[in-house]
């Protein structure tokens, strides 16, 4: 089946044939990539590989067709797999992600190490390049609601300090976020308790294998979410399938983060289903 070639700028072509000579072979191509935004993946499935032989694994990751990359910071994520990167200086880690034809401007980062070394976190990710630094996680379990909302009023604190260096704070949501403790769902505690301003949403696109939908929540709270980790479900296996194989309506969900104001999203899965999942993305037109 042929499809229209869409109008390019020569800024775009450029761009393109750039990506092309800094990936070895790579083909030179221009696909319609949802939003007009380059396709990226989240490194914590590959972070094993990128201790061992981290210029090898960014250009994998570039031949593969990802363009943009969210790392996990090493000093928070040590323990998990990020740990030889920690002697690497910022700006060495981004020239060498560069090199690969790729770009980072997204990190995670524990929440606590934000509010103990909260300096130094801001000093790397302006050094790297980041435009957003995102709280993975709050790791409460077990505890009440105003916990929760105790968590999202530091956050708001955390964020007025980023956003004074340039960048945008965000919250990352698993699925525990879309539980719900005294009859609220937590989410919507949390959106009740950020600044909209000072704290974006980073939505996970896995809680479709909860039953919500991304669309309606985008378009009831636009202009809250800056970024997506992408995953996709299939109901028959009740498990994680390549973009495009499972149940997520992409096409509707893309349209609504526009209102949303999504700037990037990542897909993160294996990296097998990572790869599988770029052709449905390139040519995912919104």
């Amino acid at each position: 089946m042929h499809t229209s070639l869409r109008r390019i700028s020569r800024r775009r072509l450029m761009a393109a044939a750039a990506v092309g000579a800094a990936v070895p072979h790579a083909p030179v191509a221009l696909w319609a990539d949802p939003l007009g935004l380059p396709i990226g993946c989240q490194t914590y499935p590959v972070r094993e590989a990128l201790g061992k032989d981290f210029d090898g694994t960014l250009k994998q990751l570039a031949a593969a067709g990802f363009r943009r990359i969210e790392m996990c910071s090493p000093p928070g994520y040590d323990r998990a797999g990020y740990g030889p990167l920690m002697g690497m200086k910022a700006s060495e880690m981004r020239k060498r992600i560069e090199d690969a034809g790729m770009g980072c401007e997204s990190c995670h980062y524990q929440f606590r190490e934000l509010k103990e070394s909260l300096e130094d976190r801001i000093a790397f990710a302006r050094e790297l390049g980041l435009k957003q630094m995102v709280v993975s996680t709050f790791s409460i379990r077990n505890a009440p609601l105003s916990d929760w909302a105790r968590a999202a009023q530091e956050t708001n604190k955390i964020g007025e300090q980023i956003q004074k260096a340039g960048m945008q704070a965000a919250f990352h949501n698993h699925n525990i976020e879309f539980t719900e403790l005294e009859g609220t769902l937590i989410y919507d505690k949390l959106l009740s308790e950020f600044d909209a301003k000072l704290v974006k949403m980073q939505f996970q696109v896995w809680v479709a294998s909860m039953g919500f939908d991304a669309a309606p929540i985008f378009e009831k709270h636009p202009g809250r979410f800056s970024s997506l980790h992408l995953q996709d479900y299939s109901p028959a296996t009740k498990g994680m399938v390549a973009i495009g194989k499972g149940s997520v309506d992409w096409k509707k969900l893309f349209g609504a983060a526009k209102k949303a104001g999504v700037k990037n999203y990542f897909v993160e899965m294996d990296l097998e289903l990572m790869k599988a999942s770029v052709p449905f993305l390139r040519d995912l037109k919104v």
